[in-house]
């Protein structure tokens, strides 16, 4: 039965690998940069990302010496506002096509359906990774600039933001693998779903979720597990550059919690899409 009419293929690995994923990456990328809501959404990330930063910067207030504020992770607070958008860019790299059923014709060019979701990944790596930093980095200069009028200043212990600094190089560096890593959750995800409005709802969910339970949740040690596998809290650990002890969980542990869930949703994604007709 012809592939067109939404029946499965015989065979789902035809093709040697190297050459099923290099037409599926070049296939990626031009559909990527040619669909008109990606640079939309990559802009509107990068703005909100650096727009919420700033209001941040601008509104928070360190007057007295020992405030115990975070410079860096005050400067970098929009990426929890940004990667909304990012979750939504990398579902509709997958459920767009569901949608339009131009699934159906990407897998009769490339039957190896892993070779699809793996040039999907890495095109989407690709295109975050260079927005991330743009956003990260813009948020940190702003940041350097706006945060010592607020009393963010060398007389209150606050040295300038500068990459310079090993923990906020790492700040910085840990929040654009966040937002690959965000990325990759969301098509996993939606390669497991398939509809758009389902997958941005199941990941919107597990980011902003946890957080809420957390407060209605009124045990300590609960609330610390909680913390400890919430994607969103687990992986802005990353961010942190003081009181280090006092984190429930450490920077790289928690970017790794995240990047565990990502890999499942990966890896549940790749198995549906491999064992269910187009």
């Amino acid at each position: 039965m012809s592939l067109l009419s939404g029946a499965r293929p015989t065979s789902t690995t035809d093709g040697a690998w190297p050459e099923d994923f290099g037409r599926a990456l070049r296939a990626e990328w031009t559909k990527l940069r040619t669909a008109g809501e990606t640079g939309r959404l990559l802009l509107l990330s990068l703005a909100l990302t650096v727009a919420v930063g700033c209001g941040t910067a601008k509104a928070v207030k360190c007057p007295d010496a020992g405030c115990g504020l975070d410079a860096v992770k005050l400067a970098l607070t929009g990426l929890t506002v940004g990667q909304a958008v990012i979750a939504v860019l990398a579902v509709l790299t997958v459920s767009g096509e569901y949608g339009t059923g131009m699934i159906r014709t990407t897998l009769m060019a490339v039957p190896n359906r892993i070779a699809v979701l793996a040039a999907k990944a890495t095109i989407l790596t690709a295109v975050v990774l260079v927005s991330g930093t743009a956003a990260v980095l813009t948020s940190l200069l702003a940041g350097r600039y706006m945060l010592p009028g607020n009393g963010f200043t060398e007389a209150h212990g606050y040295a300038p933001l500068t990459l310079a600094d090993g923990p906020t190089l790492r700040a910085a560096v840990g929040s654009v693998l966040y937002l690959v890593l965000i990325a990759l959750l969301g098509l996993g995800v939606a390669t497991a779903v398939r509809d758009a409005a389902s997958a941005v709802g199941i990941v919107l969910g597990l980011l902003y979720l946890f957080p809420v339970v957390m407060r209605v949740v009124s045990d300590p040690e609960w609330q610390r597990h909680l913390q400890q596998i919430s994607p969103m809290t687990a992986g802005l650990a990353i961010q942190s550059t003081v009181h280090l002890h006092e984190l429930p969980i450490g920077p790289w542990a928690g970017l790794g919690v995240l990047a565990m869930w990502a890999a499942v949703a990966l890896l549940v994604g790749s198995l549906l899409l491999r064992r269910r007709d187009a």
